[in-house]
C-alpha cells in the first residue's frame, strides 16, 4: 500500500510527557517538607513548586494549568505556586524524594514501581497520590506492508519503544509478557514519537508504541502521512494484567483516527497523576487538593485532559497510596471509595 504524500512536520520531541527521564540515581531518604528552609519559605510565605514534564504531551500543560489555577484562586493563603519544567515522572519522583518540589506530574505505572522500590528503583520512594487524572492509552502502530496484525507478530521485528531511559519498560514488559514476548524477541529501537513516525515512514522501523490521551497527536499525524494499521491486543490480555492496578482496557472509537476503520481496544498503561511526598504537610495537601478540585473547570479550560479531575476518577486507586491530605478532602465531599 502506498504511503500518503503529506509532509511529516509535527512538533519535535513529542513524548508521553511524564515518562521521559535519563537516570535512576539514588535519593535522600529524609526529604524536606514544604515550608522547610529558605528554598520553600520566607517568613510566612510558602513557595510551592509543581514539577511538570517536557513540552509536547499533555503532562506539561496540565501541570502548568493546575499550578496556575491554584495560584490564582489561593485566596488569602500566602502561597507562590509555580510550575517547573522537568524531564518527567522519574525526575519528579526524585525531586519529591529530595524535597526539591512539593507536587509533580507522574505516570501511575512508574509511581507504582517507585513506591515498591522495584525495577531500577533501588529503594522504596514515599510517593503519594493527590489526584488520578486522564488515562494514558497506549497503542502499537504499523503499516500494511509489514504484515503485523497482533502483538505476537512483533516477534523478530524492529519496534520503537520510546526514548532511551524514559521508563516505558515499566509498563511495556508486563504487557509483552502477557502476549508471550520479551524485549529480546524484538529489535528494540529508541526514539520519541516524532522519531518513531519518521522511522516508520522511512521503513527503518516496522512498528512503534505511542501513548497519551485519545486522540494521541502523534498517531493522528502519522495517519495523515502513512496508511496505518493498529496492532491488536490479545482478547485475554487485560485479564492477564489484572495484577497491576494501573492497567485498564480502554475502548477507542473508530472516528478517533482517520485510518481506524472499526472500534478498537487500547490499553491504559498508567494514568496521568498529580503526586506528592508522604512528608509534605497534610494541611498543605488538603488545601491544594481542595483548590484544584473546586476549580477543576478552569483547569480543563486550559487542557481537556483535566476533565478527568472529577468525582468518578480523581480518587480512583491506581496502585500508589493517596496522601492523607487528599483523602481528607475526598472523604469530605463524599467521593472517597468505601473501605
Amino acid at each position: 500500500m502506498q504511503g500518503k504524500n503529506t509532509p511529516w512536520n509535527f512538533v519535535k520531541g513529542l513524548t508521553v510527557a511524564a515518562l521521559v527521564a535519563v537516570s535512576f540515581s539514588g535519593c535522600d531518604s529524609n526529604p524536606k517538607a514544604a515550608g522547610d528552609g529558605d528554598e520553600n519559605s520566607t517568613g510566612g510565605r510558602q513557595f510551592i513548586t509543581l514539577g511538570t514534564a517536557p513540552s509536547g504531551g499533555a503532562f506539561a500543560p496540565v501541570g502548568n494549568a493546575i499550578a496556575g489555577v491554584v495560584d490564582a484562586n489561593k485566596g488569602d493563603r500566602d502561597w507562590v505556586v509555580t510550575p517547573k519544567k522537568t524531564k518527567g515522572t522519574q525526575e519528579n519522583i526524585r525531586k519529591l524524594q529530595d524535597g526539591d518540589i512539593q507536587f509533580g506530574m507522574a505516570n501511575a505505572a512508574i509511581s507504582y514501581f517507585a513506591v515498591k522500590g522495584e525495577g531500577a528503583w533501588e529503594t522504596p520512594h514515599e510517593i503519594r497520590t493527590v489526584a488520578t487524572i486522564a488515562p494514558n492509552v497506549g497503542v502499537f502502530v504499523t503499516t500494511e506492508a509489514t504484515g503485523i496484525k497482533t502483538i505476537a507478530d512483533l516477534k523478530g521485528k524492529r519496534v520503537v519503544l520510546g526514548p532511551a531511559g524514559a521508563g516505558f519498560d515499566y509498563f511495556l514488559k508486563p504487557l509483552f509478557e502477557a502476549h508471550g514476548l520479551t524485549y529480546e524477541d524484538m529489535t528494540v529501537l529508541p526514539g520519541n514519537y516524532l522519531e518513531a513516525g519518521d522511522m516508520i515512514a522511512d521503513k527503518k522501523a516496522d512498528a512503534a508504541f505511542m501513548g497519551g490521551a485519545i486522540p494521541i497527536p502523534a498517531v493522528t499525524q502519522l495517519c495523515s502521512t502513512q496508511d496505518i494499521v493498529f496492532v491488536k491486543l490479545d482478547d485475554d490480555a487485560p485479564e492477564k494484567l489484572k495484577a497491576y492496578p494501573f492497567y485498564a482496557a480502554v475502548p477507542v472509537k473508530a472516528d478517533a483516527y482517520s485510518d481506524l476503520n472499526e472500534d478498537f481496544i487500547g490499553l491504559n498503561v498508567g494514568n496521568m497523576q498529580l503526586v506528592t511526598h508522604a512528608n509534605v504537610d497534610e494541611d498543605l495537601v488538603y488545601d491544594f487538593t481542595k483548590l484544584m478540585y473546586e476549580n477543576r473547570a478552569k483547569v480543563a479550560e486550559k487542557h481537556p485532559a483535566a476533565k478527568a479531575i472529577n468525582e468518578k476518577n480523581a480518587a480512583r486507586n491506581t496502585g500508589t497510596p493517596f496522601h492523607p491530605g487528599a483523602i481528607k478532602f475526598y472523604k469530605e465531599i463524599g467521593i472517597w471509595p468505601a473501605e
